[in-house]
This record gives C-alpha cells, structure tokens and sequence, in this order.
C-alpha cells in the first residue's frame, strides 16, 4: 500500500498544541508502519461525500481523517473530533477530468454563500465587470478549476476573487490570479498520466513517504512545507540541467531559496562524488541556510559529508590560507588612513576623502584596477559621475600611493585575496567544489564573483544563482558577463508568492519600479508577481512623538498576542543599532519575552525578535512591526551626508528603499509600519495615509 500525506494534513498538524503534535506523529508512525494495526481504530465516515474518508482515533477527542482504499492511504486532516468531521464533510478526493491531476475538492453545495461583498455597495456605484465571464468552460478546466466551480468563476470580480480563491485547488487559485493580473497561465494537462498523484501538480500537496525517516522529516516541523512540496516550477528548477551559469530570480516571498536549498541537495544526490558549495555573501545568512539544510537532509547524514555551506568570505579565507599565499588583510580604519595620507601627498585635486574611499572601493579595488591603462579606460559600470581623463590622472596618482603603501605593509584587500585565490583555481585545473549555488547573489561582490566563476563558471550546472535585483542593499550594479558569468537564456523568473498576503505584498511593492533591470540587460518584471492567500490591509502610521509611537506599537503586538499571535510569530525591524532602544522599549511595555538578533541568526523559541533591517533577510513571521520610519532615519541621513557625488544619491535611495522593501516583505499575514512627524518620504511611495 501506499503511504501518502497531504499538504492539508500538515497544515492542521501545524495548529495543534506541542502535547497533541506529538500524540498525533505517533498514530501516523503507526498507520505507517502497519495500517492494519489491532490498535488502530478505524471509523468509516457517514455524512461525506467521498465513501474512501475515514477517521483514524488519536485520544479520546482528536481525530486524524484519512482516504483509504487497497492501493492507497493518505493523510489528510487531523483536528478535534467536531472539525475534523466537519472537514471530511466538506471535501472529496478526485482526479480532475481535464488535467488528470489528484486534487482535494471543497464541495460546492456545502459552501453555497461563500461569495459575499467586503461592504456595503452605494446604489449609484456601477458594478465591477466580471472577470472571466467570457472565458470558456473548457479554457477554465483546462487550469485545474473542479467542474462544480466554474459558475462560480463566471460570475467573480476584483472583489471576490481572492476570497473565490481561497476554495479552490492550488493550480486554479493561481491561474485565475495570473489571468486577473494580466499574464497567460501554463496549462499543465496530463489526463492520461497513470496515477493521478504522479502529475506536477498533485506534487505540491501530496507527498509519497517510503520509509519512516521521511514521514519523521515531514512531521518534525510540520509547518516548514517547503521541505516536502515544491510547486512544479520550483521543482523544474532545482532538478533541470543547464549547459552554463543560471540563475532563477523573483521577488520576495517567492521560493529563491527552497529552491537553492532543493538544489543543493539534488546535486549532492544525483553526483555521489561531487563536492557542492551552498554559499551566500553574509555570515548571518549563511548561518539561516545551514539551519535550513540541517532540517530538509536531517535524516540523510551522509549528504551532509559533501554540502558545504558557508558565506563567501569564509570560503575565500580559506582558500587563501590553504594555497598559502601571503598578507595580511588591511583592516578598514588603516585602509582609511592610506587614502587620507595618500590624497594628501598629491595637491591640487579637489575631491573628498569619501568619494575616494568609494572610488576605491566601487572601482580600483573592486575591479583590481593595477596600472593607469586599466584604471582609464574601465568602463565605470554602478559609478554615476564622470571623469575626464585629467581628473582620472589625479586620482591615479593617490590610488597608485595607496598601493604602494599596502605593499610596504604586506597587506592585501579582501577583493585582492579574492583575486589571487581565484588566478590559483584557475592555474591548478583542480577547482575545491564541483558545483556551487549561491543564494541572495544580488549582494555578491565582483571580486567574490570573480572567485566564483573562477571555480565552476566553465562546467554544466557549474553556478546556480538565486536572487533579487529589487533587494539588492549592499553592492553597486556590476557586469556580470564582464566576468565571464553569462546567464543570457539561463534565467527564469518565480512569481508565486508563498510568503506574504497579497495586501502586503501589494502595499510593499509600490516602494520598488515594476520591472528592474541589471547591468547586462537582463530584466525582472515584479508586477506578474501574484500571492496565494488574504489578510487584512497593513497599517501605515505617523505619531508626532515617539513616547507615543512605542505606546501604540505596544498595544498592537498585545492585539496580536490576545489573537493568539505567539512571540515567536513576530518580528519587529529597525533601520539601525541607534533605533534598537525604540523596539525594545516597545516589546517591553508589551510585557513581551524578546531576543535582539546579531549575526548569527539564532531565534530563541518562545521570544519575539529584534533586528535590524539589515539582518532581516532570510527571516518570516506572521506579525512584523517596522518602527521607528522617521525622515532622518530612513533614508539613512547619515548615509545621504556622506555621499561623495550628488550624482551617486540615487544609489543611496535606491538601497534604502530596498531595505524597506526587504523588512516589510518578512511579514506573512499583519504589517505595522510607524513612525514620528516628520515621517520617511518613502511612506508617500507606501500610499501613506494618517
């Protein structure tokens, strides 16, 4: 027989008490192993319309529902006894007609009045046009929508469609939202596919468990999906062959990362020899990645002898000391003071101590510009002022002062070592990984990228990226096929969002254009982006002191804490460490037990986190808070004084405004954005409305 658990049946197991996840993992182990069991207590559902449903007694008050039959079981549902009744009451387990795709159906005569207006309509209000009247009922079938539904989809508008949506099988729910948004679904029709639980779309719900482990996998952390179903683009993605450098992008809340985690693992198990790096640019999300790892290949220990994760300059330290080459690395502050000395020993030139620091940097350093000719004739890709050559003469002679000091001292760059790493890889012929893929790429260096083609740039599926050009915070624009990655015809682009409501994921993206392209001309479009799921609208507030800021943020997290919201559920971000004192103070009145993060990313179970914007990334919650959006903090004033050129203020609004983006897109289903009078001019981008 069988054995099979559905993504409904997660979901519920997710919604018990600790005490009773642990009494139900236990009947399902037992179901597992042996369905005849003689302690198993099976009860055949009356009432239902699917004759295979049974219930399957945990205690004395919890039931798990199943669908049983010779070939098959599968778990579906588990509650107490009232609900999960109710449950199988209302649904059936069928084969589509038309995609061939095994799909749980909510019964249409059970739900007879789910479509109601979200107010009150004015008489004088013209109705809204309806959004798939005239499309065809096979058209509608033909994406996945169950025969008793398509009435219902003939007569939706903009106002009921997500809550249309919410009732309906994956596949539909999405393909209506897509059509509604202005895109063309993919049809995926396979009726004559053998068993219905084989076709891509059943495999986002149902999972075949062989072995005990993977149930235990599946059900350790029920309410971490995405280590059991991957959407069928995702899981196109992770398992596709590509001829060079790929990558897949999206915007957040999308699937990047499972889908680089999946990845991961799918080298590692389809290439027994190979070594596979997992890599990011920061500690702290390569600290969330090995967490994430250690959870989807828990029971596969010997995987984990192959898998590498580590961030990039981890990696590259490594390396370096390995070949043993030689420098040491210049600290920040002495690096400084080389600039300073170095522009002071040259006269005449009028440029600031910060432009020549980010000049450096963006520049010389970042491209390991070594003689004249290459500093002038580069083309200055990310940098928006323009010199002619008499000022680049100048600022030759400091950059040229400044290497001559590093060589006296013996210190190199991290973008040096970097280099010399990468120039050794390519002379040994006998790279340290065989497949690298690297998640958050958008915030990769050029020197790191440089490594990184360096590595597997040449090999098939050598490099896979996953990444968001609209969350980029830490890096200027670079080309990538400057350095040998050409990911043109290699680029795929997710846009189901599995993270955050549509309301918040709608609001968050007026703070970003609806299509963003790199350097090299590849382009993302944001606005075919759809969420699968409702919640209620963010909230945007101005208060004109912060005694009376932190007062409501306070009252709120209390709101979501009587909503049976858990700490744990909840995350409140800052712009900097200066605003930290405002969350705190915030969660504190809110008698709240909280964790404030650093680097290393470790949520404590039970505390509501702390954090700063920048150290959000990688993070989701059910309820965020973003506090503390006054006009001097964000955009960053400090930031904005210290640009070197007007020219470059651009670059500065462009990363504050992703990092906004990036902090309000940690919230799944409430969003509180506050701040003091004056508030941050991004709030008028966010349709701010006191």
């Amino acid at each position: 027989m069988n054995f099979r658990i559905a993504d409904t049946f997660t979901d519920s197991l997710a919604k018990m008490t600790v005490q009773e996840q642990k009494l139900i993992k236990t009947s399902a182990f037992d179901l597992q192993m042996n369905p005849a069991g003689p302690g198993l207590q099976f009860h055949r559902l009356d009432h239902v319309k699917d004759p295979n449903f049974w219930s399957v007694r945990v205690n004395n008050d919890i039931r798990i529902i199943v669908h049983k039959t010779d070939a098959n079981m599968l778990l579906c549902y588990v509650d107490h006894h009232d609900k999960a009744y109710a449950w199988a009451e209302k649904r059936k387990l069928s084969v589509h007609p038309k995609t061939g795709a095994a799909q749980i159906i909510e019964v249409r005569e059970k739900v007879k009045e789910i479509i109601v207006p979200v107010y009150v309509k004015d008489q004088s209000e013209p109705d809204k046009p309806l959004l798939f009247e005239n499309e065809s009922d096979e058209k509608l079938l033909s994406y996945g929508i169950p025969e008793e539904w398509l009435d219902d989809v003939h007569k939706v508008n903009e106002d009921t469609l997500l809550e249309l949506a919410d009732h309906l099988p994956a596949e539909a729910a999405e393909a209506l939202l897509e059509i509604a948004t202005g895109g063309t679904p993919a049809v995926c029709v396979s009726p004559d596919i053998a068993n219905p639980f084989d076709h891509p779309d059943a495999g986002r719900r149902f999972r075949l468990m062989t072995n005990r482990e993977e149930l235990e996998l599946a059900l350790e952390s029920p309410w971490e999906k995405w280590t059991i179903f991957l959407h069928p683009d995702q899981r196109d993605l992770v398992q596709k062959d590509f001829s060079g450098p790929a990558r897949v992008s999206g915007s957040a809340g999308t699937g990047k990362t499972v889908v680089v985690l999946h990845r991961a693992v799918h080298l590692a198990r389809s290439h027994p020899d190979a070594r596979i790096l997992l890599t990011t640019f920061s500690r702290p999300l390569a600290n969330a990645l090995q967490m994430k790892l250690r959870l989807l290949i828990n029971h596969m220990p010997r995987l984990a002898e192959r898998l590498e994760v580590a961030d990039m300059q981890t990696i590259g330290r490594r390396l370096y000391e390995a070949q043993g080459l030689k420098g040491d690395l210049v600290p920040k502050e002495q690096l400084q003071g080389f600039i300073l000395e170095a522009g002071q020993s040259v006269p005449d030139h009028t440029f600031s101590q910060q432009f020549l620091l980010s000049e450096w940097q963006d520049v010389v350093d970042a491209w390991q510009l070594t003689t004249w000719e290459a500093y002038r004739d580069v083309r200055r890709l990310g940098r928006k002022t323009r010199l002619p050559e008499h000022q680049r003469k100048k600022l030759w002679e400091i950059f040229s002062s400044v290497r001559s000091m590093m060589q006296k001292h013996q210190m190199i760059t991290i973008s040096e070592m970097f280099n010399h790493v990468a120039r050794k890889v390519k002379q040994s012929g006998h790279p340290p990984f065989d497949f690298i893929v690297v998640d958050e790429a958008q915030d990769i260096s050029v020197a790191q990228l440089g490594l990184l083609a360096a590595i597997g740039g040449g090999r098939e599926n050598g490099l896979f990226f996953a990444g968001d050009l609209g969350q980029r915070i830490f890096q200027q624009p670079f080309s990538w096929k400057a350095l040998g990655v050409n990911i043109l015809g290699r680029s795929r682009t997710l846009r189901i969002n599995y993270r955050t409501s549509h309301q918040i994921r709608k609001q968050a993206d007026l703070l970003l254009d609806p299509e963003i392209a790199d350097v090299d001309g590849n382009r993302e479009k944001r606005n075919g982006t759809i969420s699968v799921f409702n919640g209620p609208d963010p909230k945007i507030l101005e208060y004109p002191n912060q005694e009376e800021e932190v007062r409501a943020v306070a009252e709120w997290l209390t709101q979501c804490h009587q909503q049976e919201i858990m700490p744990s559920e909840v995350g409140v971000f800052v712009r900097s460490q200066k605003e930290i004192l405002r969350a705190v103070t915030a969660v504190e009145s809110a008698g709240l037990p909280y964790t404030v993060l650093d680097e290393k990313i470790q949520l404590k179970s039970g505390h509501l986190s702390i954090s700063t914007m920048h150290l959000a990334k990688g993070l989701e919650f059910k309820a965020v808070v973003v506090m503390a959006c006054d006009e001097d903090v964000i955009p960053s004033l400090h930031r904005i004084e210290a640009v070197g050129d007007d020219a470059d203020l651009d670059e500065v609004y462009n990363t504050e405004r992703h990092l906004l983006y990036v902090a309000c897109t940690r919230a799944r289903d409430h969003l509180l954005i506050t701040g003091t009078c004056p508030i941050s001019e991004f709030m008028d981008d966010l349709a701010f409305q006191a």
